[in-house]
């Protein structure tokens, strides 16, 4: 039988509730015993012995307490290795959690057996599970970022070497510095891209009810020329919704979804953006057929569906990332499906202002 802590514990009280009862006893025994020994020894016919015993007797009436100090002591002791026994368990698993560590993120406690402990392991278990893919998620997202600037960086060193190289015609030069201009935008949306990131990452720094509609309604006549170069038609149902939030983020929030829409359409497609009770937002476009199985991993940072997604609109693959980020902020959920006709459905849900 495996002594799991409740049962030490059970085991513990039960010889505790027992032994109740039975310390009065000893201590009267012990009682009766030391002044049994007291009287047997002042009968002795020694000389002197009577004022001697005389003098000693009133010494007995701490017998008493004497007595209960000693059932005291020994009870404190054996409650003291009581505990330690029903403890037990805990100071062996304080070991195998020691191990877990930034450097040893694959350690686990594995426990066996279902009591409170057992369950308790499993519990650190799983949220070293959750750290170990923070980590990596952190340590992916370096280095995909790492990639991320140093592609354009490489273009940029190429394109100044060759102009170093030799003389350029004015037609050369144009063209050289219309690609250097190119990337270097690129390497500025990326590293615009990677600061709002960060900065919703950190949460809001006010709460103030903002109309939802009217920010949407802001944002599509923003994006109304765009949608005309790419010949994607624009449908909005835009009804009344406040949220509490932060404007600068909520914007943010829209601008992303309406515009990875665009750029990811087809042309003579459609775009359609629904503001209401549940969800609150809903962004629908209609472009290339997304496989299911591929929707998820859209929101991670410099996750695209293909290549030729990103030869679209020189995107960084940080949309959707800072659209999840920035929706999590004001404690609501974002979610994607495919579309009925091809392309993406975003649904944003936020709480309800009260």
């Amino acid at each position: 039988m495996t002594w799991t802590p409740r049962r030490r514990v059970m085991l513990v009280g039960l010889l505790a509730l027992l032994a109740g009862p039975v310390l009065p006893s000893v201590s009267n025994w012990l009682i009766v015993l030391i002044w049994a020994r007291g009287q047997k020894f002042c009968h002795l016919p020694l000389p002197g012995l009577l004022d001697t015993c005389t003098q000693v007797r009133p010494v007995a009436l701490v017998l008493p307490v004497v007595a209960l100090v000693l059932v005291a002591l020994v009870a404190l002791v054996a409650l003291w290795f009581g505990a330690v026994w029903c403890l037990r368990p805990v100071r062996d698993l304080a070991g195998p959690i020691a191990h877990l560590g930034p450097q040893n993120l694959g350690h686990r406690i594995r426990p066996r057996g279902r009591d409170e402990l057992a369950r308790l392991a499993r519990s650190i278990d799983e949220m070293m599970e959750r750290v170990s893919a923070g980590y990596e998620g952190q340590r992916r997202f370096a280095a995909n970022a790492s990639h991320e600037l140093r592609t354009p960086l490489a273009v940029q060193r190429t394109l100044i070497e060759v102009g170093m190289a030799r003389s350029l015609t004015a037609e050369q030069l144009e063209l050289l510095t219309g690609q250097l201009l190119e990337t270097n935008e690129r390497n500025e949306r990326l590293i615009e891209g990677l600061l709002a990131l960060s900065e919703s990452d950190q949460g809001l720094r006010s709460r103030t009810p903002e109309r939802l509609d009217e920010i949407v309604s802001g944002v599509l006549a923003a994006y109304a020329d765009r949608a005309r170069e790419a010949a994607v038609t624009i449908d909005a149902h835009l009804t009344p919704r406040i949220v509490v939030g932060e404007r600068v983020l909520l914007e943010r929030l829209v601008t992303n979804l309406v515009e990875n829409a665009i750029k990811y359409n087809r042309r003579g497609g459609s775009l359609t953006v629904t503001v209401s009770g549940t969800p609150a937002l809903s962004v629908v476009n209609t472009g290339q057929p997304v496989p299911a199985e591929a929707v998820a991993g859209l929101f991670e940072p410099f996750r695209r569906l293909a290549r030729d997604r990103t030869a679209q609109g020189g995107g960084a693959g940080l949309g959707l990332a800072i659209a999840r980020s920035i929706t999590q902020a004001h404690a609501g959920i974002i979610a994607a499906r495919p579309a009925e006709h091809g392309g993406l459905r975003v649904d944003v849900q936020l709480p309800t202002s009260t």
